[in-house]
């Protein structure tokens, strides 16, 4: 990979800190970057990547602060991408908040945790869990002089050791994202779900976790085809993954981190029913009103339910004085985004709510603004999953070979999910 330098700029491009790794650029040439970036911009060729001789400048932007790398070789700029939006969650599990303030305040901190995500241009330790572990924000009693956890020089570099706890318990959450775009004559676009698989372990010791699925290649391979198995596209682990083992028989076997963390996310790109769908009858009578007749149906299996279902119908930004009708939930109006928000608490499977709504429109008719926005829906649905992904099974093998509690719940929500108006 080999980063040369990296640096922190505010949003002029002014230099807040910088850290050089390998010494083979001189460092002035950040300069360059900001006039380059907005040439770029002002050509309508903005790119994360900008080449200004033989210095390459790989940059992301977080908060109106921009994180750029340098490199003068032929660097895996995949790598360094991954490396600063991993700094940069570094940096907000630390300070919470990342911004130019966060970034003055903890000068000394931040010239600490640069030295130790980065060696000579390339990736180390960049897990703030372990991090943390010796990279505090208190001082130091120089009395003892703080060592490095195990973890650090270990292969379970995102574990440590001797970690106890009272009661062992693995909590594991399937959640599914729906994304999806229906056009205005009710034909589905676009549709595809966005799925990951986040863990809590608190497990003491070193654990093996083994988690089995109804992975489709899987089943194939095992001669049990015609069970109901899902095919998995886009899956991205964890580090702890061990990735030889999940090519030659699709097993997942990890030893997790402490706490909190991502184990997988995938993708697929099916053809979902739309699980609320949303009819609009739009009235527009020019210089008085405008009158909508929303119908939302829930297109799901009776014994589940949607929590929280938000429908978010667009109005024009001239309306006013408006007056709803709603057969459940309640209305409000949202002059901020142009929106009535259609709150419904609980949404049942296989039922419909109809909601009107009318709005006054000023004599004086403002130019009409290009397109129409589409309707958006929020949602939760626990226990239930679109791609009917399932866990099969999770194993915790422990050498104390203690009795471990597993909790699996599994809950599909909204992503994306928009349909457009007549």
């Amino acid at each position: 990979m080999s980063a040369s330098a990296v640096y922190i700029l505010d949003v002029k491009g002014k230099v807040l800190i910088c850290r050089n790794y390998r010494g083979d650029i001189d460092m002035s040439v950040i300069d360059k970057f900001m006039p380059l970036q907005m040439e770029k911009e002002d050509e309508m060729s903005a790119s994360p990547i900008i080449q200004h001789n033989n210095v390459t400048f790989i940059y992301i932007k977080h908060n109106s602060l921009y994180f750029v790398a340098t490199s003068k070789k032929n660097a895996n700029i995949a790598m360094v991408f991954s490396f600063l939006h991993k700094l940069v969650q570094v940096f907000v599990e630390y300070f919470k908040e990342l911004e130019e303030e966060s970034i003055r305040d903890n000068f000394v901190l931040i010239y600490e945790l640069l030295d130790e995500v980065m060696d000579f241009g390339f990736p180390q330790t960049t897990d703030s869990k372990i991090l943390q572990e010796y990279i505090t924000q208190e001082g130091h009693k120089l009395d003892i002089a703080p060592r490095p956890p195990p973890a650090v020089t270990n292969a379970v570099s995102w574990r440590s050791e001797k970690i106890k706890y009272r009661k062992n318990e693995v909590f594991l959450d399937v959640i599914e994202s729906v994304n999806l775009l229906v056009s205005a004559n009710g034909n589905v676009l676009r549709s595809e779900i966005v799925g990951a698989i986040k863990m809590r372990v608190y497990l003491s010791g070193m654990p093996e976790l083994r988690l089995g699925l109804n992975d489709k290649v899987l089943f194939e391979s095992t001669g049990r085809g015609k069970s109901k198995s899902v095919e998995l596209e886009d899956v991205k682990f964890h580090q702890c993954v061990r990735l030889s083992r999940f090519e030659n028989d699709r097993t997942i076997s990890f030893i997790p981190p402490d706490g909190e963390f991502e184990l997988m996310s995938y993708r697929l790109n099916t053809h979902v029913k739309p699980l609320i769908w949303v009819e609009s009858v739009i009235e527009r009578h020019a210089h008085s009103r405008v009158e909508y007749m929303i119908k939302a149906k829930s297109q799901f299996k009776r014994r589940s339910t949607a929590n929280n279902v938000e429908i978010i119908i667009p109005v024009p930004a001239d309306a006013d004085s408006p007056k709803f009708k709603t057969t459940v939930g309640s209305c409000k109006y949202a002059p901020d985004m142009n929106a009535v928000i259609w709150t419904i608490k609980s949404f049942p499977g296989g039922k419909e709510y109809l909601m009107r709504a009318h709005f006054g429109l000023p004599s004086v008719v403002a130019e009409d603004s290009e397109g129409r926005p589409p309707i958006h829906v929020k949602f939760e649905i626990p226990y239930f999953t679109v791609s009917g992904i399932q866990v099969r099974y999770l194993k915790i093998i422990e050498k104390s070979g203690y009795q471990a509690l597993p909790w699996v719940r599994y809950i599909t929500q909204n992503g994306d999910y928009q349909l457009r108006t007549q």
